[in-house]
């Protein structure tokens, strides 16, 4: 009997001492959630809201969350009740922990503030979810701070939405009074010692979210992360954001981090990107794509007589320059002048090129736009072909109106007569026997709509979502998928390469405008497998500019040539002394683009990128201007080690000092090999 007494009464015991922990748990005023390398999330359960510590250091305060509902705006700091829980967490960034705030008020739905926190990771992820009946919202913010005054060259970056319309990155001036707002994800920083802050969206299957940065004298400096952005400048959007609905509502995960290199952090962003939505492409494997593409002189001159002479040129003429002992002829647009009775006809001579490229040891390309109509003028009773569908009937409906852009009409993702379109499109380019295909115009599908034709589908980027989904699926593993006009974010799961800018071809204009996006879009390397500057021609520029743009093309990450072979010029002269240079091919096989060494150049581009491969360091220096410059090399800004080296210059093959000077409109790639 005692004995059963003092069990009795030892349980007891550690049920009051376990429940009065947990009291005292529930009652604790803030709570600290450690991240990362010594960083911190301390959270006010009283005022709803928390500071961010990187190490002792303050960098985010007063974090907030808000979301409209019902007519009704709701933040994390009103008069709700408060509690919090924590459970392990293993994803695709590793074994970590979830700490979950839920918070509750009559008449509200479920609100939970969620962190997910891994060890040796320096960002954390946020998300609001919310739960109850029949919910919709098209605006919910899960990140608002304050951020300290940024000292030096403070800067923070727009970054486009997409590449098209030859839109630009901006590094802009961060002084008050100042208001930016950046597409998915938002940069600030200072130039000088790179110190920067990073957030941004993971996840864009569902949202489309902007970064604003503000820099205020009286009220302070803010980011604010708000999933529900529209702006038809920047997404060309007409209409604002369509609602998410559903008993489960949930903002996409967001990237919060402070690094002492921001670039370092836009790296970090890149790849949480690509864990938080996996490809659903297959990997590819093979080495860096390099090729030609007909878009960039041929354009709709384009023919069967041309294309092949192209593929002759490249059997014959250009025969080192492979990587994995191949390289893609493509076909742009107005493959379809080698048909016969149009995209239900006859495809035999389109069959023809095919074999042929494989016959000479080469990978045959093709090009589409699968969510566009470029007729729409002809009118809506046009028949869609492979389907009973005419185009009216799929066009998207925006209010009272379409939704034009680059003078095609978008066509809704989610219809049968798009997707059985494209059931006959692909289906003929896959029987051709075609090992690449370059899509565009995929912006046309993310288009925010007044109704879609699939009723779940509310939003612009669930309806991207479904038609990029559908497309892969029906390509299948076959070919190589090649982005050109995309969302620079969202294109991630469905593509293995994307271009980084809008079209570029010849000259040192061009090969700026390309690098603008490359000295703030470098990131990109790590969503995509490879990230592409778009066609390079020479054509009769000067030497220098086709160096120039060569150059841009190689440290970028893939190469994809676009001159005219098919007849011979200064063009195919350079080419074939260039191209197949060894140095350079080993460059172009790295495939990974370089990273810019200054972020202050504003709507312009960085004039020198780095990249270690192997044991060397490469420096690329572009001079833009139209005079001879000097550059002078500083090893610790640049990332190199200071110890004895051999310098070569790769693209004319002389030796050179850390002094440079190049002529106007000129570029040169340095190679450093360094004593070990």
């Amino acid at each position: 009997m005692k004995i059963r007494f003092k069990i009795i009464f030892t349980l007891l015991l550690v049920m009051h001492t376990f429940f009065g922990i947990a009291s005292a748990h529930k009652q604790a005023v803030t709570f600290t959630v450690p991240y990362g390398n010594g960083n911190t999330i301390v959270y006010d359960l009283k005022a709803g809201l928390y500071n961010v510590y990187h190490g002792k250091t303050s960098i985010y305060s007063s974090v907030s969350s808000t979301f409209k509902i019902k007519d009704e705006t709701i933040s994390t700091t009103d008069k709700l009740y408060r509690k919090y829980t924590v459970v392990p967490v293993s994803d695709g960034f590793g074994k970590g922990e979830k700490y979950v705030v839920t918070l509750t008020g009559n008449n509200l739905p479920k609100i939970e503030q969620v962190f997910y926190v891994y060890p040796g990771k320096d960002f954390f992820l946020t998300q609001i979810v919310l739960s109850g009946k029949s919910l919709a919202s098209n605006s919910i913010i899960p990140f608002s701070g304050n951020i300290p005054t940024v000292t030096g060259d403070a800067r923070s970056v727009f970054v486009p939405f997409d590449n098209d319309t030859f839109i630009r990155y901006n590094a802009k001036e961060f002084k008050a009074p100042f208001s930016n707002v950046s597409a998915e994800v938002g940069a600030v920083y200072d130039n000088t010692t790179r110190n920067g802050y990073i957030a941004g969206s993971v996840e864009h299957e569902v949202w489309k979210t902007g970064i604003r940065t503000v820099a205020n004298t009286q009220s302070g400096n803010k980011v604010v992360v708000w999933s529900g952005y529209t702006e038809e400048s920047v997404t060309r959007d007409h209409i604002e954001h369509g609602e998410v609905k559903g008993d489960v509502v949930k903002s996409p995960k967001i990237f919060i981090g402070y690094y002492n290199d921001w670039r370092t952090g836009m790296e970090e962003y890149a790849k949480a990107n690509r864990i938080a939505e996996p490809p659903i492409v297959f990997n590819w494997t093979k080495p860096t794509p390099v090729g030609w593409n007909s878009w960039g002189v041929m354009q709709e001159k384009l023919n069967y007589e041309k294309a092949t002479k192209v593929a002759d040129f490249f059997a014959d003429s250009l025969s080192a320059f492979r990587t994995g002992n191949t390289a893609f002829i493509d076909l742009d647009s107005y493959w379809d002048f080698m048909l016969k009775g149009g995209l239900e006809g006859d495809y035999s001579k389109l069959k023809e090129f095919a074999d042929y490229c494989k016959s000479k040891g080469l990978q045959p390309g093709v090009y589409w736009a699968p969510f566009t109509d470029w007729g729409w003028k002809d009118g809506p009773e046009r028949k869609v072909a492979g389907t009973n569908y005419t185009y009216g009937e799929t066009w998207t409906k925006v209010g009272k109106g379409y939704h034009d852009i680059d003078g095609a009409r978008a066509v809704d993702p989610t219809h049968p007569g798009t997707l059985q379109h494209i059931d006959l499109v692909i289906g003929k380019l896959k029987e051709c026997g075609f090992k690449m295909i370059k899509i565009d115009f995929l912006g046309h599908a993310t288009a925010e709509s007044t109704h879609f034709y699939d009723p779940t589908v509310t939003t612009g980027m669930q309806a991207y979502r479904k038609g990029m989904e559908y497309l892969v699926n029906k390509l299948g593993n076959q070919m190589l998928l090649y982005a050109a006009i995309s969302p620079s974010l969202a294109t991630g799961r469905y593509v293995h390469t994307r271009r980084i800018a809008c079209d570029a071809f010849k000259s040192i204009d061009n090969t700026q405008y390309t690098l603008n996006s490359v000295s703030y879009g470098w990131w990109q390397t790590y969503l995509y497998n490879f990230v592409d500057a778009d066609h390079v021609v020479l054509n009769n520029e000067s030497e220098g500019a086709n160096r120039a743009r060569m150059l841009s093309a190689m440290i970028t990450g893939t190469f994809i040539t676009g001159d005219d072979f098919s007849v011979h010029g200064q063009w195919s002269a350079r080419a074939m002394a260039w191209y197949q240079n060894p140095e350079i091919m080993a460059v172009i096989k790295n495939g990974k683009a370089f990273k810019p060494v200054e972020g202050n150049t504003g709507e312009n581009a960085s004039e020198l990128f780095t990249q270690k491969i192997g044991n060397a360091y490469y420096v690329a220096i572009f001079n833009y201007s139209d005079n001879p410059k000097e550059f002078t090399l500083d090893f610790k800004r640049l990332g190199l080690p200071a110890q004895k080296y051999k310098v070569t210059e790769v693209l004319q093959g002389t030796n050179t000092a850390i002094n440079v000077k190049l002529p106007a409109a000129d570029a040169a790639l340095y190679k450093f090999e360094f004593a070990k």
